[in-house]
C-alpha cells in the first residue's frame, strides 16, 4: 500500500473508532456515566454527552483532510484526558470477576498507543 493511502486509511480507522465511541455515548450512557470521576462538577450523564459529542467532532475533523491535522492533536489530547475515567472504571473494578478486571485494567495502557496514533495522524497530513 502507498504511504498515502495508508495515512489516509489510518485516518478513516481514527474517525472511525471515534464515532462509533461518540454515538455509544448517546446510545448506551450508563456504562459511561458509572467511569466519570466523581471529582467532576455536574451530573455524570452531562459529562457523557460531551464526552460523546466530542468524539464525534473529533472524528469529523479527522475525516477531513483539511482538518486532519488539527483533529488528530486534539484526538490525542482527548485520549490524554478521558484517562481518569479508566482509572475510575479499573478501580471501581477492582473486586470484580479477572475477566472483568482484565477489560478494566487492559483499558489503561491501551490510552498510550491511542495518543500515539491520534498524534501519527495529526502529522500525516501533507
Amino acid at each position: 500500500m502507498e504511504p498515502t493511502r495508508s495515512r489516509s486509511w489510518s485516518a478513516l480507522a481514527l474517525a472511525g473508532l471515534l464515532g462509533v465511541a461518540g454515538v455509544t455515548h448517546f446510545a448506551k450512557p450508563k456504562p459511561y456515566d458509572a467511569i466519570v470521576p466523581r471529582a467532576l462538577p455536574g451530573k455524570p450523564r452531562t459529562w457523557t454527552y460531551l464526552s460523546g459529542a466530542a468524539e464525534v467532532a473529533l472524528a469529523a475533523a479527522v475525516v477531513v483532510p483539511r482538518t486532519r491535522s488539527l483533529g488528530g492533536k486534539l484526538a490525542a489530547g482527548f485520549f490524554a484526558a478521558v484517562f481518569p475515567a479508566n482509572v475510575k472504571m479499573a478501580y471501581d473494578y477492582r473486586t470484580k470477576s479477572p475477566k472483568v478486571k482484565a477489560i478494566a485494567y487492559g483499558r489503561l495502557p491501551l490510552q498510550v498507543p491511542l495518543i500515539l496514533w491520534a498524534l501519527r495522524v495529526g502529522r500525516s497530513t501533507p
